[in-house]
């Protein structure tokens, strides 16, 4: 199995990458930070390839796609994995910039890392396209809008993709964290029901994507208090949700 991960050198990425390679998978590793990468690759067994690109640097990005199919063909298995998360205040201007970085990198991005790879599954009649959504897609958070759009614009793009190569043989996958143990949710500073050991989640992720699921919520309990989430009224979710602490803002 071939598989392009972006977001490789830590949290989620990371640990996807880990189980993948356990699985015996050859691997293409994408992050910011080449240390950390190189520290990984030396972690796996079998060989990988280690990209340093940021994945909002369009053009680079997709270098990498090209010398992934170049070295091994078509991928099985592409992971838009790179994220990040902020807290942000629209009534401050500075936000504004943060807003714009975190829907850039969560959302824009996947489309950035999937394109480069259409072309080649198409013609090989199979492979899975893998977005990572979060729960905080299902319903807004105080101070998290720009995360909780970008994830909401992750699961409908993901959505529109998966009709789109219907009949193509390359499938969709859209996954939905809850509340992962990783340094992205170590900075929150509420409480995080059914807190979850990343390598639990990927392990569960992983079946998940074998068995080219559509759409999962990771862990099954968080996808259960989502469904009722959706349920409760707008006026009601406002009272309850309006008095949760906030994402701290960048620099908080």
């Amino acid at each position: 199995m071939k598989v392009f991960i972006t977001g490789a050198s830590s949290g989620i990425g990371l640990a996807l990458a880990q189980q993948f390679a356990q699985n015996g998978a050859t691997l293409g590793l994408v992050g910011r930070r080449l240390d950390a990468l190189e520290a990984l690759r030396a972690k796996l067994p079998g060989h990988h390839e280690v990209y340093a690109v940021d994945v909002n640097d369009e053009v680079n990005l997709h270098n990498c796609a090209r010398h992934f199919i170049s070295l091994y063909g078509a991928p099985d298995v592409v992971i838009a994995g790179a994220g990040i998360s902020v807290g942000t205040l629209t009534e401050q201007y500075e936000d504004l910039e943060q807003i714009r970085r975190v829907v850039s990198t969560n959302l824009f991005a996947t489309a950035s890392t999937f394109h480069p790879f259409i072309e080649s599954m198409k013609a090989a009649g199979k492979g899975t396209l893998v977005g990572i959504a979060s729960v905080a897609a299902i319903r807004g958070l105080p101070g998290a809008g720009a995360y909780c759009a970008s994830k909401a614009g992750v699961v409908q793009y993901c959505e529109s993709l998966r009709v789109e190569l219907h009949g193509t043989g390359v499938k969709v996958t859209t996954i939905l964290p809850g509340f992962i143990d990783t340094p992205m949710t170590k900075a929150n500073p509420y409480k995080m029901p059914f807190l979850m050991p990343v390598e639990d989640f990927a392990a569960q992720a992983v079946r998940a994507i074998e068995k080219q699921v559509s759409y999962r919520v990771i862990p099954w309990q968080m996808g259960v208090l989502a469904k009722i989430m959706r349920l409760v009224p707008n006026a009601l979710y406002d009272k309850i949700v309006s008095t949760r602490k906030r994402k701290p803002r960048a620099g908080e």
